[in-house]
């Protein structure tokens, strides 16, 4: 959906550019001579009457009706000298700063809730080409604990979110609900039991600490630890499953993804990697809920 609209854009703004520029450099002058020969035609037959008649307020009246008429446009190229400004901001806002972005899930509960509008950077890590989304200016890379967009490696025209849990290169284990990274245990403090509104029921509410940076997750408990992966994907040789649940090393150019909603998200333990290309940009703003406005602001 996203690299649709992405094209759409693209499309709208080849066509009204094109007509701003061919009224720019070519249908402007040609209007202006136009409007200048109308005027002086007016100027020559009907002012003298109607000067004599009605005085000046008349002729400045009917002579402005004059250069107005004369000077018309055709609708389409009103309609496309008045939009391309609009759309050069947006499709430039949109494709190399920030990106608008709904969240539609319960993943990412307790960080995001269903139905905030977030803002994506677009250039944290990197400036890309629209469309064919090709990095050419790299900026930076994901980190562990970046919350991220990306377009969802099963279905590249679907947008998912998700917290980055491994780069390239790290061993991620993720065995009875506890999570390790090269052998060191992510750090993880009880706060008590959360309501999840998605599911309405109750959860284990926890701050995990990734990479020195602080979020909540939500634990059911009670629920199995084993995971059952898709049949295939990319690199999953790179992966062990067992009741205990999953071990990974991340292959170059690919990141670990997973859910804060850890027992209702589906992620890279199921799915797989995230490559590299895939990402969208680095999501850190909560613009608007119009269920909650004490939402706004930003989250990590």
């Amino acid at each position: 959906m996203s690299l649709n609209f992405a094209l759409i854009l693209f499309v709208l703004l080849i066509v009204t550019g094109i007509v701003w520029a061919v009224d720019r450099f070519s249908l402007r002058a040609a209007r202006l001579r136009r409007v200048g020969l109308a005027v002086a035609e007016f100027d020559a037959g009907r002012a003298p009457a109607l000067r004599a008649a009605g005085g000046d307020a008349e002729v400045v009246r009917q002579r402005q009706e004059v250069a107005d008429k004369a000077g018309r446009m055709p609708w389409w190229v009103e309609y496309s000298v008045s939009f391309f400004p609009v759309i050069l901001f947006v499709f430039v806002l949109r494709s190399f700063l920030f990106e608008p972005f709904r969240i539609p899930s319960g993943s990412m509960i307790p960080t995001l809730q269903i139905g905030d509008l977030i803002l994506v950077n677009k250039f944290t890590y990197g400036i890309r080409l629209p469309i064919v989304d090709k990095k050419i200016i790299p900026l930076g890379e994901p980190r562990r604990g970046d919350v991220v967009v990306f377009r969802y490696p099963v279905d590249p025209q679907v947008d998912y979110i998700k917290r980055v849990i491994g780069v390239p290169g790290d061993e991620i284990s993720y065995l009875n609900k506890r999570l390790t990274v090269n052998g060191q245990p992510v750090p993880l403090e009880s706060k008590g039991e959360y309501f999840d509104p998605d599911r309405v029921s109750y959860a284990g509410l926890y701050h995990e600490t990734l990479n020195g940076v602080g979020h909540d997750i939500l634990l059911e408990e009670r629920r199995s630890p084993e995971i059952e992966p898709f049949a295939d994907f990319p690199n999953k040789n790179m992966c062990s499953y067992s009741r205990e649940g999953v071990r990974c090393k991340v292959p170059p150019g690919n990141y670990f993804m997973m859910g804060d909603n850890r027992d209702n998200s589906a992620d890279s333990r199921y799915w797989g990697f995230v490559p590299e290309g895939n990402i969208v940009g680095k999501a850190f703003f909560v613009w608007m809920n119009f269920g909650d406005l004490k939402r706004i602001g930003s989250f990590h």
